[in-house]
């Protein structure tokens, strides 16, 4: 299975559609993005140029096989798996999903979004330790900062 990302003049992702292998291979049976361009324009109505091929297997930078690190990173293709409102770089090839928040940083080896101040902060041992506390950091927008979030452990969040 091939996937394409249908992207529109300002590189936009509108859509990703998926086709089987055999509509882009050529005669020798090698598997050609050009062909996958010319059949999905010939049957969707959409310029061949903005079909752009993406990974289902790639996040971050990453391939990954069956949601497993895969040993063979030769594989990551285009950052990650284009999604729709997400965006086509031509220029690093990459597709960026869409930014967690307005000033977060393109990150172009991990294809990925950084915070301006950096990663959250790491737990020290206490907090990792307290079992009658779940602590995590949560960015906020308002304050351009991570915050500690802290949630008593003993409640079910659930009931």
């Amino acid at each position: 299975m091939a996937y394409f990302a249908k992207i529109t003049e300002d590189n936009e992702v509108l859509t990703v559609l998926n086709l089987a292998d055999t509509d882009m291979q050529d005669s020798n049976g090698v598997e050609r993005e050009y062909l996958g361009q010319n059949y999905l324009q010939t049957n969707n109505n959409w310029p061949a140029e903005k079909w752009i091929q993406t990974s289902y297997n790639t996040r971050a930078n990453k391939h990954y096989t069956d949601n497993v690190l895969s040993e063979d990173q030769s594989k990551a293709f285009r950052g990650n798996l284009a999604i729709p409102g997400g965006t086509w770089d031509p220029d690093n090839n990459i597709f960026w999903n869409p930014s967690p928040s307005s000033n977060w940083i393109k990150h172009i080896p991990t294809a990925s979004w950084v915070p301006p101040v950096g990663p959250a902060p790491e737990l020290t041992d206490e907090q990792k330790n307290d079992s009658d506390n779940r602590y995590m950091y949560k960015w906020s927008e308002e304050n351009q900062a991570w915050e500690l979030l802290i949630a008593d452990a003993t409640v079910d969040p659930h009931a």
